[in-house]
């Protein structure tokens, strides 16, 4: 998929509220349905359901299902050619597994759900840089 497509797509979500495991534009998502959601509008359907699961998942268990899930259905990347369109996955702490997800839309600029907060886009400040865990890019078709 082009990354103007991606990108034009994630950006049409900016201000869905967060709603925990989530996938509908406008109505609520989280980090995963916001990708989620990305991947159906522009694919017609998810790859995979990712189940239930628990607002401390990460916390909880010890694989990296996350990481896993992305390796199984997008282009993994080296971090020095991160580009906009490309998916991003973060730990909140290095011991921890891959836990967040967001899209690059600019240089310096992604978009991402996060408790408390409707789908939004942050600058890619030093401390979302340091906790990125995966770069990937969404398939081309």
């Amino acid at each position: 998929m082009n990354a103007e497509a991606v990108i034009a797509e994630a950006l049409s979500w900016v201000g869905t509220p967060y709603r925990h495991q989530g996938s509908r534009k406008g109505v609520g998502c989280d980090c995963l349905g916001l990708v989620l959601g990305v991947w159906r509008a522009l694919y017609g359907a998810v790859p995979e359901r990712p189940g239930p699961y628990a607002p401390d998942w990460a916390e909880a268990g010890e694989r990296e299902m996350l990481l896993d899930g992305a390796r199984r259905h997008f282009g993994e990347k080296p971090m020095d050619q991160l580009q906009p369109g490309d998916l991003l996955l973060f730990r909140w702490r290095p011991h921890l597994p891959a836990k967040h997800a967001g899209i690059l839309t600019a240089p310096g600029h992604f978009v991402h759900a996060y408790q408390g907060h409707a789908v939004t886009v942050s600058a890619l400040v030093l401390q979302w840089r340091r906790r990125i865990a995966g770069v990937f890019a969404f398939p081309q078709t």
